[in-house]
């Protein structure tokens, strides 16, 4: 709970007040969950601790908009990582063949990092750069929101 929502907004808070200070317009980009979205009925302290970074990302881009620093988060979908299987408590097999199915059904692959990394990159990028306080899913369109 602590890193994900306080240390989101300690980072938030930091890189907006060098970016004010230097005059620097740019993005901030926090990493949400799909879980935030949709909820879960495991791991309730992960999913509250990811929905208080939607909280901070809405809150702290309306704040600091007029400053010309955009923030955004993107909220992945169950990838292939360490992270969930020690969250899941299983191995990497184990895990790719419990998410496997539900990406089979969306047509579109497994989700992987590159896809989280590619949708961080549009939000930081200038082609996003009227885009602020949004929440950009990437899950390939397996959770109906």
């Amino acid at each position: 709970m602590a890193v994900n929502s306080r240390g989101m907004a300690a980072c938030v808070k930091h890189a907006a007040r060098v970016m004010i200070e230097g005059q620097v317009r740019g993005s901030i980009v926090c990493t949400a969950s799909l879980t935030a979205e949709s909820g879960t009925e495991f791991a309730t302290d992960y999913t509250m601790s990811k929905h208080a970074v939607l909280g901070l990302v809405r809150s702290a881009s309306k704040q600091l908009a007029a400053r010309g620093v955009r923030v955004n988060c993107v909220s992945p979908g169950s990838v292939l990582t360490p992270l969930l299987c020690d969250m899941l408590k299983v191995g990497m097999e184990d895990l790719g063949k419990m998410i496997a199915p539900m990406y089979a059904r969306s047509g579109n692959g497994m989700l992987t990092e590159k896809h989280v990394a590619d949708a961080v990159v549009f939000l930081a990028s200038e082609e996003a750069e009227f885009v602020t306080g949004h929440n950009l899913v990437v899950d390939g369109g397996v959770n109906p929101l």
